[in-house]
């Protein structure tokens, strides 16, 4: 998160005491990645962060694999996984390789009887249904329909909802999660060219501190196991912090589109990425506008990468039958493209107002039991005249 952010109180200096009011001293905490020369933070804590009283239950959460090698182009219907009351229960996971996990969540309830922490991996939740709030050590950030919520690694934290009705795309991914490198300069500051600036970033603000000892369950995954573990301390003790490693939130209805005379490539819909995959959002936009221009999508070979498509409102031009909530993978190794009807329906049209976020993988998905269950099986068909 190349953009410096604080909250709360801090020393003057990095790494010197830090007296509390009544006497002591506030606990120092490096929040990092990439050992010691990624992006960081540094947050001061009432009570040591260390404090493990207990690890009272493990247990397996690796995702069932049904399909290793897949060359068949699949249609998941993502709005037919069912909801669950609990957060973590309801988390589904569909697509699977080394570098990351895609799936989908329906979440009844809030987070309140235990905190989560991802031990291996940042987290991209995009907000499908619902609103409420995200509550980390770092603070609050309120969201709504089609934020994306970037979840560095690490970070402890809990989802607080206003409604029953929620539907979250969920992303682990092994790398850290960046904004596009070509759309920064060496500073880390976003261009001018860029679809979207730092004035957009939905920041954590209102730090909650609670001095509170007792009995804590934190959540912790990882390895494909999650752990539960008892704090001594209440994890949102943090009287301030600061630094470039924190939640951030970025809503998908901010994203600028970047269009031409002719076709724009996806890359110009490149929102985030990591060394192992992007995410790109394809968003209400005008069509190009050359007189002969096609703004249906050309056929491609997807030769280095697989592509998921999530479709999130609006009627995506280049697809037939598709609907909201419904996924789309098109496997390495053969070509797609538009529908048959898609590429002449589309020629003369002035706008589209397609909502979907494409996910990018440059490695091979693994298919889990859950998603073969949510397959249409007869997708890799429909391009047939």
């Amino acid at each position: 998160m190349p953009i410096y952010h604080k909250l709360g109180k801090i020393p003057h200096k990095r790494h010197i005491t830090f007296e509390k009011p009544g006497g002591g001293y506030y606990y120092e905490q490096l929040f990092g990645t990439e050992g010691f020369v990624g992006m960081s933070a540094l947050m001061y804590h009432i009570y040591r962060p260390t404090m493990v009283k207990e690890i009272v239950n493990s247990y397996s959460v690796a995702p069932k694999i049904a399909v290793e090698h897949n060359i068949m182009a699949r249609k998941l219907r993502g709005f037919q996984a069912p909801a669950a009351d609990d957060y973590l229960q309801s988390r589904i996971p569909l697509f699977v390789n080394n570098d990351c996990t895609i799936g989908v969540a329906a979440p009844r309830k809030s987070v309140t009887d235990y905190f989560y922490k991802n031990g291996d991996h940042d987290e991209m939740l995009f907000i499908h249904k619902g609103s409420g709030k995200l509550r980390s050590q770092m603070g609050i950030i309120p969201f709504e329909y089609g934020d994306y919520l970037i979840i560095p690694r690490g970070m402890i934290y809990q989802l607080e909802f206003d409604g029953t009705d929620n539907r979250i795309l969920w992303m682990e991914s092994r790398s850290p999660i960046y904004t596009p490198k070509r759309y920064r300069n060496w500073f880390g500051q976003l261009l001018e060219h860029s679809p979207y600036c730092e004035r957009d970033y939905k920041l954590p603000a209102d730090l909650e501190t609670y001095d509170q000892k007792g009995d804590f369950m934190i959540k912790v995954k990882k390895q494909n196991m999650i752990h539960e573990i008892i704090y001594a301390s209440h994890p949102f003790d943090v009287v301030g912090w600061d630094g470039y490693n924190f939640p951030y939130g970025f809503s998908i209805h901010n994203f600028e589109p970047i269009t031409g005379r002719i076709h724009q490539p996806p890359p110009v819909h490149q929102t985030f990425e990591t060394d192992a995959l992007v995410v790109c959002s394809f968003c209400p936009r005008l069509y190009d506008y050359h007189p002969q221009a096609i703004p249906a999508p050309y056929n491609h070979s997807n030769i280095d990468s697989e592509e998921i498509l999530y479709y999130v409102d609006g009627d995506f031009m280049s697809r037939n039958d598709v609907e909201i909530g419904m996924f789309t993978l098109h496997p390495g190794g053969i070509p797609h493209g538009p529908h048959p009807g898609a590429m002449e329906r589309s020629i003369g049209k002035k706008e589209t107002k397609e909502l979907a976020v494409m996910i990018d993988t440059f490695r091979p998905l693994a298919l889990t039991e859950e998603a073969m269950r949510l397959d249409d099986g007869i997708y890799y068909k429909s391009w047939m005249e």
